[in-house]
């Protein structure tokens, strides 16, 4: 499975994602989208595989949104995503997607979820006999 990776330029989160998935050997396509604009069909595909909908990928305390001064739950859809497609820096970043799974911006425990589960259940196993011989 390959993950997306949706950036920003000048985001350290963003570099530490895509440190992190080189470092784990996770396949990734990055796009960057304050050069690369969402289409509508990957901004509709990751609110609905988000589960707090705009609330987890607005960045309400970021200088683009606060100058704004929108309700951004009063907007359909598509006023939405034309806001985002000229303000790109509303949005959180890093935002990862593959088939099954999102995680919007870097948290080390949880990106591990992009690690295939046979990986992760090796990983488990072997600290779990590190554990009992200690």
């Amino acid at each position: 499975m390959t993950v997306t990776i949706y950036t920003q330029s000048s985001c350290s989160s963003s570099r530490k994602a895509i440190k992190w998935l080189k470092e784990n050997n996770i396949t990734y396509s990055e796009k960057r989208i304050t050069s690369q604009p969402l289409t509508l069909a990957e901004f509709k595909n990751i609110l609905r595989m988000t589960e707090d909908g705009t609330d987890e990928i607005i960045a309400t305390n970021s200088n683009d949104f606060k100058n704004l001064n929108v309700d951004i739950d009063q907007l359909s859809i598509q006023d939405l995503y034309n806001l985002i497609q000229q303000h790109p820096r509303m949005l959180r970043s890093p935002i990862l997607l593959d088939e099954k799974r999102i995680q919007v911006g870097y948290n080390e425990m949880d990106i591990r979820r992009f690690i295939p589960r046979k990986v992760r259940a090796y990983e488990l196993n072997a600290m779990q006999k590190l554990a009992t011989q200690g």
